[in-house]
């Protein structure tokens, strides 16, 4: 019977696996048996190309057919092959393409192959992110909900016409007004001074890195609409007990990582000024002869303008501006220069899509002026292919971000613990990430299963206690940079904004929880090849594994995803990128019944 195989997770098929460095020769071998091939070519597209470059492969050894391609530029590449061969006398054109990824499919439509090609990343430049990131455990905070650090718990500096919460146990809502936008921003008074004061815990539980939502001068709770880049909020604290709040972080051996928000400013800023704030004749809706007049687009002045997503209250920026982007990342007198300065370690880019490229290369380049310095971008779907505004982003270039957030791994964990999809399935979108991302940047994605702007994880398993236990074990298994949303690690839940902003439940924690996620994180800090590890995985018959191996050290963690007791065999587990054959060693397994959602680690 014909068998035609291609597998690019395999590396006698193609090797080196996963993305490349420019220049950097691919050497690609096609299985094809008891067929009688007379022509075989590697048919491989630049991105955007519409003629490909055209390469024969060699039958060098019964039923294989060797090529070698060496991409002599950055960015992407799509490549499938075209097969001709004789059957009954008559000569068949196919074509062997991408399916979901890993093992591909024949067909004798080429209509297919423009959506089923397989895809090779060529990047220019090695990523370098410190060590103190990728071995680093993550914990983010929403300023306002963690803590307050004054002694009676008094609010310092509260803002005109908002509300404060009567218990810090209320849940969160927003007042609107008819159109929908909000009349009063609403407030618990968590500060700086409660952030400090909580480094104990956060050292308790095991995090070596601090990502904040916004903390400069702004109008709402959540600070994304800043008023003013170069001043801390006043309900925050001051420049002062901020500087003290770095400095005992990295006594702690914490580092520290701000949201940078430079695709908008608020319309109260300082830049802008709609309401007067800074004077009636500042600020580049009270005066067309503002310093920051050009720095926003004016449909009709001074009421209509461009805005982030139409919402009115967070008008562009015009990211080409030269004064702009001197005020955002200039060697001396910046935003950037100011905040590194001070001691920030790195930066989380918000909406990096709506940055250009150059202007993240930029700020890009104002951190390598610092030691040890990160750049992450706020990025929802696979970095490496990403398309905005009909044009191809380069993030994983090497000369942009160093990693993105991971929400792909998010809504894997949950569509596996939440049996939406297939195990298969799952197992091959993520390790096509793994794939498609060189691997320094891929180390560098800053993982998560929740953030601010998601449903809590609780939440979004139902409210099931144990799940959730097996979503952070997954996350802590993966390559990458585990982060935690505060308030995650004790069962708080949350619908989307603003219910998954809720107050850290001080003095109502999950105990047990608690204690299970310090356990997962103690072992990620202290298990080498779940840090450095390279990556397998397995899946099959509800059963999803995570293999890591670095040298001789192997780690696999096998969950029964089901909702029903499974008797686990190994050989019913598909194989991705298992070089290794990581799967052989789970055959000790065999016959044992897993309950529903267990978990078990296989250490060698």
């Amino acid at each position: 019977m014909m068998y035609i195989h291609f597998d690019p997770w395999q590396e006698k098929h193609k090797k080196p696996f996963g993305a490349i460095k420019v220049g950097r020769p691919v050497e690609f071998m096609l299985e094809a048996y008891d067929i009688d091939i007379t022509s075989a070519e590697l048919y491989v597209y630049g991105d955007g190309k519409l003629i490909p470059e055209i390469v024969m492969l060699e039958n060098k050894s019964p039923g294989r057919f060797y090529a070698t391609y060496t991409p002599k530029k950055s960015g992407l590449y799509f490549y499938y092959f075209k097969l001709v061969s004789r059957q009954n006398e008559q000569e068949l054109v196919q074509y062997y393409c991408a399916a979901q990824g890993g093992v591909g499919q024949l067909t004798s439509s080429s209509e297919l192959l423009e959506s089923h090609s397989y895809q090779l990343t060529c990047y220019e430049t090695e990523v370098k992110a410190p060590k103190w990131y990728q071995n680093g455990i993550c914990y983010q905070i929403f300023p306002d909900r963690f803590y307050n650090g004054n002694l009676t718990g008094y609010i310092d500096n509260k803002k005109p016409n908002i509300f404060i919460y009567g218990r810090k146990s209320d849940r969160p809502m927003y007042i609107r007004k008819k159109d929908g936008s909000i009349a009063r921003w609403d407030f618990y008074g968590g500060n700086l001074k409660g952030i400090i004061k909580k480094i104990p815990y956060l050292q308790r539980l095991g995090v070596t890195i601090v990502y904040l939502n916004p903390i400069f001068e702004a109008t709402s709770n959540h600070r994304y609409d800043t008023n003013d880049y170069l001043k801390i909020d006043s309900m925050l604290g001051t420049e002062k007990i901020f500087r003290e709040l770095v400095t005992k972080l990295h006594q702690a051996n914490i580092k520290l990582i701000l949201d940078g928000v430079f695709s908008h400013v608020g319309k109260n800023s300082r830049y802008f000024n709609a309401g007067g704030l800074y004077g009636e004749h500042a600020g580049a809706a009270r005066d067309q002869k503002s310093p920051y007049y050009p720095w926003f687009s004016f449909e009709h002045y001074p009421d209509q303008y461009r805005s982030w997503w139409g919402i009115s209250d967070l008008p562009v920026v015009d990211k080409n501006d030269p004064n702009f982007q001197k005020f955002i990342y200039g060697e001396n007198e910046s935003v950037l220069a100011k905040w590194n300065r001070v001691g920030v370690d790195g930066w989380r880019l918000d909406v990096a899509d709506e940055l250009p490229g150059s202007f993240i290369q930029n700020i890009k380049k104002n951190l390598t002026r610092y030691k040890e310095r990160v750049l992450i971008g706020e990025v929802w779907e696979d970095a490496s292919n990403k398309i905005t505004y009909n044009k191809r982003r380069h993030y994983v270039n090497g000369d942009e971000l160093d990693g993105v957030m991971n929400y792909p791994l998010r809504k894997a964990i949950i569509a596996l613990l939440n049996e939406e999809e297939p195990v298969e399935t799952i197992a091959k979108t993520l390790m096509q990430l793994r794939e498609n991302y060189p691997l320094e940047f891929y180390k560098n994605s800053l993982n998560n299963i929740g953030t601010h702007d998601t449903t809590r994880i609780l939440t979004a398993l139902q409210g099931d206690e144990h799940k959730v236990e097996l979503a952070f074990a997954l996350m802590l298994m993966f390559p990458g940079v585990p982060c935690i949303y505060y308030g995650d690690e004790v069962g708080l839940a949350g619908e989307s904004d603003p219910d998954n902003r809720r107050f850290y439940p001080w003095g109502r924690e999950n105990e047990t929880l608690l204690a299970k996620v310090k356990q997962l994180v103690a072992k990620r800090k202290a298990t080498d090849v779940l840090v450095d590890g390279e990556l397998t995985l397995l899946a099959g018959e509800n059963f999803f594994a995570v293999g890591r191996y670095l040298g001789a050290k192997k780690y696999i963690y096998l969950v029964n995803a089901s909702a029903r007791p499974n008797d686990f065999y190994a050989d019913k587990l598909q194989q991705y990128h298992d070089e290794l054959n990581l799967r052989a060693l789970l055959t000790k397994l065999n016959g044992k019944t897993l309950a529903p959602f267990e978990g078990i680690d296989v250490e060698v």
